[in-house]
């Protein structure tokens, strides 16, 4: 077990029970830790442009009295008669904003959800063999992006006697091949580095590379058979978590699902997916300390099982709560595959469009889920089964009705996971698992 999950334990475990110890009678806290100990290392020109160690624990207390909630967070220092006495500040600054709030009519009770505890030590590079570990394999490239690699912590405890621990080892890759201004974007992500899988993930990104130096080709706007990549298939899907899957968007009247929900539309029969904490990308416990079940079908064989419920939501209007996170968004998304082998992507396509990632993704026309985005880094014109060369960026607008339904001819036989390699504050959590797909008559629009 790594020594910093261990430190990190035992002194969560000594500054909760003092906050939690000093509660008045009435008062309920919930206190949700988030730690990490990575190593941060960015790379451009296939050198290393800057590197650092990060270890940071930030707490949240959620204190509930006189039927208000109020929550507020701090960074501890690892100190623990320090931290003790910044978390009784912290309280007693709780305990004076709770008294100038209304009631909460949808308050969620505090109460016990039981215990768990999961680690996933992972088997990394160790940090003075990383630098030569990727960059061997980049020789002669003009590479450029981020590792992040090492230990992250997720912890919740109440005044109830709730308890949650949740630790992963583990590191992503998001990089990116230059040959002046035009680019190929890989990543390699996991909790074991595997030099041959390194080796082989950054051989497929030069072979994408090379095939930017054929001349390009000018599309023009219209409708094309086009294979999506997983990176980019991921980002397609993950605008399920902006509202679609949510139970309250549903109610609220903002969800684009709504005609999915209420059964006026449906999916492609080959389209699957679910919730699976299995991929230990996240932890199965929200900030309440509910636990999800290991597995949450939310979509088989095109029709819709579920939608993702809080307990908030489910208090609201009146539904059953399901562990959802606040936001009601996918956290560990996991697409069955499909039948298309790799080797017959091109062939399948015939004369079309592959896309190996997209960006700048938004809702169109939220109403009939209509998603507008633009193609990026390595996208080619395919005719007759072959890559013809690289095409300009093409700004597209598509119905998931549509893509996802009739228009959703095959998906892959395999599947990448696309982890969350947001950074900003601290180290982000979760993530998907997906295949590559491919629709008939994507709209490219400009």
């Amino acid at each position: 077990m790594s020594t910093f999950m261990g430190t990190v334990r035992n002194h969560f475990d000594a500054v909760a029970n003092h906050v939690l110890g000093q509660l008045a009678e009435g008062e309920a806290a919930t206190l949700n830790l988030s730690a990490e100990d990575t190593l941060y290392v960015r790379f451009n020109a296939n050198r290393v442009r800057q590197n650092t160690d990060v270890q940071q624990m930030g707490l949240s207390l959620q204190l509930q009295s006189q039927g208000r909630t109020v929550e507020q967070s701090c960074t501890l220092g690892g100190l623990q008669e320090a931290d003790q006495a910044l978390l009784t500040d912290v309280l007693n600054a709780c305990r004076a904003e709770v008294q100038v709030l209304d009631v909460d009519p949808n308050q969620v009770p505090i109460v016990n959800h039981g215990s768990s505890s999961e680690e996933f030590p992972g088997d990394l590079v160790a940090p003075q063999n990383l630098v030569p570990a990727i960059l061997e394999s980049a020789a002669g490239c003009d590479l450029a992006g981020l590792y992040a690699g090492g230990v992250v912590i997720r912890a919740n405890r109440n005044s109830a006697g709730q308890s949650h621990w949740f630790a992963t080892e583990s590191f992503f890759l998001d990089y990116s091949l230059y040959d002046g201004p035009k680019a190929a974007k890989g990543s390699y992500a996991g909790a074991r580095w595997d030099a041959q899988q390194w080796a082989a993930n950054i051989a497929r990104t030069r072979d994408l590379l090379g095939k930017l130096k054929r001349p390009t080709v000018n599309v023009q706007p219209g409708q094309y058979r086009t294979y999506l990549a997983p990176r980019a298939f991921a980002d397609v899907l993950g605008m399920m978590g902006w509202n679609a899957l949510s139970a309250a968007a549903w109610k609220q009247g903002r969800s684009p699902f709504k005609k999915l929900v209420e059964r006026e539309a449906k999916f492609s029969l080959l389209l699957s997916f679910g919730e699976n904490f299995g991929l230990a990308l996240t932890p199965r416990f929200n900030s309440l300390g509910e636990v999800s079940d290991s597995q949450l079908p939310l979509m088989e064989a095109g029709e819709l099982r579920s939608l993702l419920v809080n307990s908030r939501t489910a208090k609201e209007y009146g539904l059953t709560g399901n562990a959802a996170g606040e936001g009601e968004a996918p956290r560990s998304l996991d697409v069955a595959c499909g039948t298309l082998a790799e080797a017959d992507i091109l062939k399948a396509i015939g004369t079309g469009l592959y896309l190996s990632n997209v960006h700048y993704l938004n809702w169109s026309d939220p109403v009939s889920a209509r998603v507008t985005g633009m193609t990026r880094y390595a996208c080619f014109w395919v005719e007759n089964g072959e890559i013809v060369g690289p095409i300009n960026d093409l700004r597209w607008d598509e119905s998931l009705y549509d893509a996802l339904g009739t228009k959703l001819l095959a998906l892959t036989n395999w599947a990448d996971i696309d982890p969350a390699c947001e950074t900003y504050y601290t180290r982000a959590l979760g993530g998907s698992r997906v295949p590559g797909a491919l629709v008939e008559g994507w709209t490219f629009t400009l």
